[in-house]
């Protein structure tokens, strides 16, 4: 049976905030004690460290410390004003330096982008993150392809750029008022999300929405990145993934001679649609990685 989860769901995770050059990143950490692994989960466009809600008392219970974080000017994390700081290079950048952190006193770390953050977690590769993984899950080789998601960025940024993140909060809540699957939230997870919204700032919206139509086709590089490193990659998707296509991730996945996966009963966000068999792959993977 699938279970979906929510931002809004119970977990053991203690709030903290960690080093980095804007200020501090937002997170949320489950401790596992002695040397344990690191599993660094980063969100994607408009999201937040409560998009891996499901997914972290799992991972602690498999002896793997999972630590989800705010990206700069997501939600919780302050962040700059220059738009090209929200690049996939310039925020891989500074992932890179958390993954340094992380892993200064030996520890393995597995690194995780979902969607946008998935281009960011190639860049903090790029960049040298000393990981012992990379997931990339539901996530593509460069630009979001032409698509509903794609025509909403380009809808959104003149409101963005000319009346502010408040009008666009208004505009979201009028096309949820004709969304049953939006009505259907409960009311604590709505006031969540609107929430969230609200707090993240023009600057990184607009700075990643640039990063989602430009970002280059930079596969073949990560690879030989991968292989000079010795680092293992998965690529995993939900089977009815609406922003990169499936076909497109599987073809990343063997250039980069990848596992792949794709998560029966989800679209763009499995760890909310089906975090369950998500993990099922995830744990099973690192497990072997792990042990290589």
């Amino acid at each position: 049976m699938i279970r979906r989860g929510s931002q809004v769901g119970p977990t053991r995770a203690t709030r903290i905030d960690l080093p980095g050059r804007y200020g501090t990143l937002a997170a949320i950490r489950c401790r596992v004690s002695g040397q344990a692994p690191i599993a660094l989960l980063v969100p994607g466009y408009t999201g937040s460290k409560e998009d891996f809600t499901p997914l972290v008392d799992p991972i602690a219970d498999a002896g793997i410390e999972p630590i989800a974080i705010d990206l700069p000017g997501q939600y919780e994390s302050p962040g700059p004003h220059e738009l090209e700081a929200y690049l996939p290079a310039s925020l891989g950048t500074l992932v890179a330096e958390l993954v340094g952190k992380l892993a200064a006193d030996g520890r393995q770390v597995l690194l995780v982008g979902h969607s946008y953050g998935g281009l960011v977690a190639r860049g903090a590769v790029l960049a040298g993150a000393p990981i012992r993984g990379l997931t990339l899950l539901s996530s593509g080789p460069g630009e979001l392809p032409p698509g509903p998601r794609r025509q909403m960025l380009d809808l959104a940024e003149p409101v963005l750029r000319d009346q502010g993140v408040g009008t666009l909060v208004k505009f979201r809540e009028a096309l949820n008022q004709n969304d049953p699957l939006w009505q259907a939230q409960p009311d604590e997870l709505k006031d969540f999300l609107r929430e969230r919204f609200r707090l993240t700032s023009a600057e990184s919206l607009l700075g990643m929405a640039a990063g989602l139509r430009t970002e280059p086709d930079l596969v073949d590089i990560l690879a030989r990145q991968l292989e000079t490193t010795s680092a293992s990659c998965l690529v995993a998707c939900g089977a009815d993934d609406d922003a990169w296509p499936v076909a497109a991730q599987r073809d990343m996945a063997e250039r980069l001679d990848a596992d792949f996966a794709v998560i029966p009963g989800a679209r763009h966000s499995p760890a909310m649609e089906n975090p369950e068999a998500l993990l099922g792959i995830l744990l099973a993977t690192w497990r072997m990685w792990l042990a290589g």
